[in-house]
């Protein structure tokens, strides 16, 4: 592995930040980029274009490991690195490759079979010189990215595997707010400085600022907790860009693992907020233009113009998976001896419109193989097809599996303790909606697809009038709809943009949900073993380590006692369960304990 070349990027990231790693540095005032204008008659002028993707999340090429065929959902969209490639190889062709940089805004490692076999089933960071580099970094090495921002993500396998990837790629991994819990400084490089070549021999020194998520504090607290912080993403822009432009950029580009200006899924729990995009914009001066992800949504090109300067900032976030491509295309002036911005446009590129890029296919093609051949391992049988299509609508049978597995992990760990006696309920929710297990054979990519996350499993302690106000939460989700209203399925879920896993059922308990009553009064007919619910007793409640950290800000959960947590992804405890089974019966754990009403009638 050519670890010199990935040694020198990250000496000149360090050498660029200079003595503003050990706090030692002076700080210019931020120079604000140029306000757009005609360029003059015999301006010397230059143009150069800054690609960007998000939200990678393990998709190398455009394949659906969950299906084992080729990736397509409903609006025809592709995934993948290798597409990317593609589109990168072109428009490195049209403006030349010496005038074109590539980021990305993070959630690299996380969200593929193919990601993680190569973190838990043969990881990389194994030790020893046959440790197998990832498949992602082969990819991203192979087309040349330039730096990359840490995602939430980035961290779900431990600071270890982490390292690991970060030691693979020759390009930086930056995280100015992610910070070492002993000393205070950033623990990867805060930002780097490229050098766009240009005509007149005064090179563009384009700075690149990477900022993740102070979300990673709650939904990793178990990775990162006495390791590393994480601070807010608009306070450290506020630190990092004057210094970039002390070192000498004389364009600055924040890649930002943040959404634009959603609400932030923890609530209050930490001082600042998830999705900061457009705050950063408005509030820190010097920044041309942002690379925003995490949200999942597309934003071809959004004008922020900031408070204090009144300059505009463009921003743009290519959706996810590889399945658009950013570009923004720069018009820069040189001025007294210095490049300064005079344009900024950016929109998105759709990967579907390329083939994949076949160097890319065939530099992965070994590590694919391998992945196939895990996936379609046979772990069981089922007794009846089952599919999770209407799991945002019902309850059904496969959602109640999850349940199943998760009551029956939790009683036989807490057999012998003090809270043996203790009812057991499951937290549940519809993660993916294309989920469905085959009648007959089953094999392991059934069961991961329908847990899609590498959540692992916790038993915490909850009353009853906790659990009825933790369900009056999760109906959200649900659009109030008068008695007599037509339903219409696709505007039933997901009120005020509540995903589907943050959704959550509780299996072991009956209620009715009335869907016609306002947020807060829908739960009624609350049950456990044919009784009403006493508010004064004690459950436990077997749950995600993402809600039971506070991923979703449901109440009391994150403050609740923890009985017992374990360390496995809960998908390898569902094929663990399959396994033992031998044979998935629905009959051994499904039931109908909950639906939507209103007013007592039932809505399907």
């Amino acid at each position: 592995m050519p670890l010199n070349r990935r040694d020198f990027v990250a000496r000149s990231a360090a050498t660029a930040a200079g003595a503003a790693l050990v706090g030692g540095a002076s700080v210019a005032a931020a120079q604000p980029a140029a306000a757009v204008s005609k360029p003059k008659k015999h301006a010397v002028t230059e143009s150069f274009t800054v690609l960007g993707t998000t939200d990678l999340h393990g998709n190398a090429l455009n394949w659906d490991y969950f299906t084992d065929a080729e990736y397509d959902d409903n609006d025809h969209n592709d995934v993948g690195l290798a597409k990317i490639s593609t589109l990168v190889n072109r428009i490195r062709k049209e403006k030349g490759h010496h005038r074109t940089l590539l980021i990305d805004a993070g959630d690299t490692i996380q969200g593929t079979q193919l990601s993680y076999y190569y973190a838990r089933v043969e990881p990389i960071d194994q030790g020893g010189r046959h440790a197998p580099v990832h498949p992602m970094a082969l990819a991203m090495n192979r087309i040349g990215y330039d730096a990359a921002a840490l995602g939430n993500h980035e961290f779900n396998y431990g600071i270890p595997l982490l390292r690991a990837f970060e030691k693979q790629c020759h390009f930086p991994l930056l995280g100015a707010n992610a910070l070492d819990a002993r000393t205070e400084r950033p623990a990867f490089p805060p930002y780097v400085i490229r050098k766009v070549r240009t005509h007149c021999g005064r090179h563009i020194r384009v700075g690149i600022l990477g900022l993740t998520n102070p979300g990673i504090a709650i939904w990793d607290k178990a990775n990162v907790q006495g390791k590393m912080t994480f601070g807010g993403i608009v306070e450290q822009a506020k630190v990092w860009v004057p210094k970039l432009r002390a070192a000498g950029a004389d364009v600055v580009i924040v890649s930002a693992h943040t959404g634009a200006d959603q609400v932030s899924s923890y609530g209050d729990q930490l001082p600042w907020p998830e999705n900061a995009g457009v705050a950063v914009a408005e509030q820190v001066p010097g920044i041309d233009a942002m690379l925003i992800g995490h949200a999942h949504v597309e934003i071809p090109q959004r004008i922020v113009v900031n408070k204090k300067t009144g300059r505009k900032v463009v921003l743009a976030e290519p959706l996810k998976w590889g399945e658009r491509l950013a570009r923004f295309d720069f018009d820069a002036e040189l001025v007294r001896g210095c490049w300064q911005v005079t344009g900024v446009r950016s929109t998105v590129i759709n990967s579907n419109t390329v083939p994949e890029d076949p160097a890319v296919v065939s530099l992965l093609a070994a590590e694919h193989k391998k992945v196939v051949a895990y996936v379609n391992q046979v772990i069981g049988t089922c007794k009846e097809a089952l599919s999770i299509a209407e799991a945002p609508f019902r309850d059904t049978p496969i959602i109640d599996l999850i349940g199943r597995v998760q009551v029956d992990t939790v009683k036989a760990a807490l057999a012998g303790t003090a809270y043996a006696g203790l009812p057991v309920l499951s937290q549940v929710a519809p993660f993916n909606r294309t989920a469905a297990i085959p009648a007959g054979q089953v094999k392991l990519r059934d069961a991961a697809g329908l847990y899609i996350y590498e959540n692992t499993l916790e038993a915490r302690k909850l009353t009853g009038a906790q659990l009825r106000d933790y369900l009056e939460y999760s109906m959200r989700y649900f659009a109030q709809l008068p008695v007599g209203a037509p339903v219409d399925k696709a505007k039933l879920t997901n009120a005020d943009g509540i995903p589907d896993y943050n959704f959550d059922s509780v299996y072991g308990v009956s209620y009715d949900v009335d869907i016609s009553q306002p947020v807060g009064r829908r739960i009624v007919n609350l049950s456990y073993n044919g009784a009403p619910l006493d508010p004064a007793a004690e459950f436990v409640l077997a749950v995600n380590n993402y809600r039971a950290n506070g991923g979703g800000n449901f109440p009391h959960i994150a403050a609740a006692p923890v009985l017992w947590s374990n360390s496995e992804e809960i998908r390898n405890t569902m094929i663990g369960w399959v396994k033992a089974k031998g044979a998935i019966d629905p009959a051994d754990f499904a039931s109908v304990d909950w639906r939507l009403v209103r007013e007592g009638v039932p809505v399907f």
